[in-house]
């Protein structure tokens, strides 16, 4: 500017152009909430096969740098080449063979299980009943209020069939076309995921440059820094903590079955299955598979539920103070109030999903809020308020309630 006078007036424009402007696309926004939404779903929906392809291809890398370090120590010269190619490969083999397996192992035995049970439902219950008359024979009030829910329960399912299921079979009927076109399709955008995965796979390295490249091109070295190390950390956090929450449920749920297999629990598999795939879920996990397993079990036997609500309880000591450490190595350094936190908060806004990633993605806002606090203590000269927190409640990697 050839007059520097008129310098601050062209900021003021500017900055007041720039607050009108962000302030007319914020109430648009705000207005349009619900077409905003709607639009983002969409684009969603397209990109799904995206989305699985970055999920399989984020939990295969480890295995797929493993196989890739081995077979670049194996192969020499123009063979190196093909290394990389036989690794992504490779991974992929191994990961489908493993859910391959499950299923085969798991799914025939848990549709057994299922339908067996429904069939004896019944019985089950009568037998119920009749070990509450025999065991509070004398306690009139207990036997009246066993014989009523029993007559609730079988007067409630008659209307729900005859008031609900019968008018509704038009509807299932024609549901089932709509199922069977939605399982298509998810099966589509999961075979075009896995290609996606190959190739994000495949070019992991060239794509992690980039990023770099990008990043560095935008911001200056001081914030690129922080910016990269903010990267390491959410992908050491989620990278960490969902690959060992697999393994340590996996094992759970195979100690589970083994523990079921000693002690004659019926429906053995069926209560693993249910104890396994819910302990991903941290804090709330244990209670949310113990609950139906125990009411399972229940049903064939009242004594063996109150057993096996004692084994469920001595399976999670172990895994919460042995396995699991073991397995996700350093804690993500956030404390029992803000893991319930997270999970209440993710949990209500995506579901199972929310709760599964809750605790790695809190640790990263944790993380960030941390340092940005720690930042801002420094530059305001408040260095001693700091000092004084950590000498009365330790360092922050120590406690962070």
């Amino acid at each position: 500017m050839k007059n520097p006078e008129r310098r601050p007036y062209l900021l003021g424009m500017l900055a007041g152009f720039g607050a009108i402007s962000l302030s007319v696309v914020f109430f648009f926004l705000l207005y349009r909430l619900q077409g905003v939404g709607e639009a983002v779903q969409t684009i969603v929906k397209i990109l799904m096969p995206f989305i699985y392809g970055g999920v399989i291809a984020y939990l295969l890398r480890p295995m797929c740098n493993l196989y890739s370090e081995k077979f670049r120590q194996a192969f020499h010269g123009k063979h190196k080449k093909l290394a990389e190619g036989l690794a992504v490969t490779l991974s992929l083999i191994t990961g489908l063979l493993v859910v391959y397996a499950l299923i085969i192992m798991i799914a025939p035995q848990l549709y057994h299980s299922i339908v067996s049970l429904w069939k004896t439902i019944p019985e089950k219950v009568e037998q119920l009943v009749k070990w509450a008359t025999a065991t509070f024979g004398e306690n009139e009030a207990m036997i009246q209020y066993f014989n009523s829910s029993y007559t609730q329960i079988y007067t409630t399912l008659e209307t729900w069939a005859a008031e609900t299921l019968a008018p509704q079979i038009t509807n299932i009927v024609s549901g089932v076309g709509m199922s069977v076109w939605k399982v298509l399709l998810f099966l589509k955008d999961l075979l075009i995921g896995i290609i996606v995965a190959a190739y994000l796979l495949a070019s992991r390295k060239r794509f992690g440059r980039q990023s770099v490249m990008i990043i560095r091109s935008v911001f200056k070295p001081r914030w690129a820094d922080m910016v990269l190390n903010e990267i390491a950390i959410v992908d050491r956090l989620f990278g960490g903590f969902i690959e060992g929450k697999l393994v340590d449920s996996a094992i759970i749920g195979v100690l589970c079955y083994i523990g079921c297999s000693i002690f004659k629990f019926p429906n053995a598999l069926l209560v693993s299955a249910i104890v396994g795939v819910t302990n991903v879920i941290p804090f709330f996990g244990p209670f949310l598979g113990a609950i139906p397993s125990i009411l399972l079990i229940l049903i064939e036997s009242p004594i063996k539920a109150l057993w096996f609500a004692l084994f469920v309880l001595a399976l999670q000591q172990l895994d919460g103070n042995v396995i699991g450490p073991k397995i996700l190595g350093q804690h993500t350094g956030v404390s029992s109030f803000w893991v319930l936190f997270s999970i209440l908060l993710f949990g209500g806004m995506w579901g199972l999903v929310g709760m599964i990633i809750a605790v790695p993605l809190f640790a990263v806002i944790y993380d960030i809020i941390k340092k940005l606090v720690f930042r801002g203590l420094s530059r305001n000269g408040c260095q001693d308020v700091l000092d004084a927190y950590h000498e009365q409640f330790g360092s922050d990697e120590q406690n962070t309630g």
